[in-house]
C-alpha cells in the first residue's frame, strides 16, 4: 500500500500563513513543533512534516477505510535528513508508515508505504487506467491483471501519480 503527497512551495506561500498564531499547535505534535523550531529553514520543515502526514494518511485510509481529520494523530519522526531528501516514519493508531521525500527549491514530494521495500520500488505513471472504488480510493486497472495500488497527489503546478512494482 502506498500514498504520496506533493507540495508546491510557491503555492503554499500564497495559500498558507504557517506562522500565524495556532497553526503549528493545531497540526503538529510537540516533538514536531520542536523539529520545526530547531531547523535552519522552518518553512521547509513545516511542509516536509505535512507532506509526510498527508502521504501516510493516504495509506492509513486505504488500510482502514476510515476518513477523518487527524493531523496530530499522525506522528512524524525523521530518520535521515539531507538538503534534498529525507526518510522518516509516521505512526498512527498503532500503524507505522515509512516515508521517502525529495526536496527541491520548488516542491516537496513524499511517498509513504507500509514497508521500506515498497519505497524502493516506486514508479511514476500517468492517468491511464485509473479507476476509483466506491469510497474514492484510486487503483490502476490493467487488462488481464489485478487492480494495483496507486496514489495521486496534486498541488499548484505539480502532480504526482505513483504506483509500485511488486517483486516476483
Amino acid at each position: 500500500m502506498i500514498g504520496n503527497d506533493v507540495i508546491d512551495l510557491q503555492q503554499s506561500r500564497l495559500e498558507s500563513n504557517w506562522q500565524r498564531k495556532g497553526f503549528l499547535e493545531k497540526l503538529f505534535t510537540d516533538e514536531e513543533q520542536q523539529l520545526i523550531e530547531e531547523h535552519h529553514d522552518p518553512e521547509i520543515m513545516v511542509w516536509l512534516l505535512w507532506s509526510m502526514k498527508e502521504a501516510a494518511y493516504k495509506v492509513y485510509n486505504r488500510q482502514t477505510k476510515i476518513r477523518e481529520y487527524i493531523p496530530k494523530k499522525l506522528a512524524c519522526s525523521i530518520m535521515t535528513l539531507y538538503e534534498f531528501q529525507a526518510q522518516g516514519l509516521v505512526t498512527c493508531n498503532g500503524n507505522t508508515y515509512y516515508t521517502k521525500t525529495q526536496i527541491t527549491p520548488e516542491s516537496i514530494h513524499t511517498i509513504a508505504g507500509v514497508g521500506m521495500e515498497i519505497l524502493d520500488n516506486i514508479k511514476e505513471t500517468d492517468r491511464k487506467g485509473i479507476i476509483k472504488n466506491e469510497t474514492g480510493i484510486p487503483y490502476l486497472a490493467a487488462i488481464g491483471a489485478e487492480l494495483q495500488d496507486i496514489s495521486i497527489s496534486h498541488h499548484g503546478r505539480f502532480e504526482r501519480i505513483v504506483t509500485f512494482t511488486k517483486k516476483k
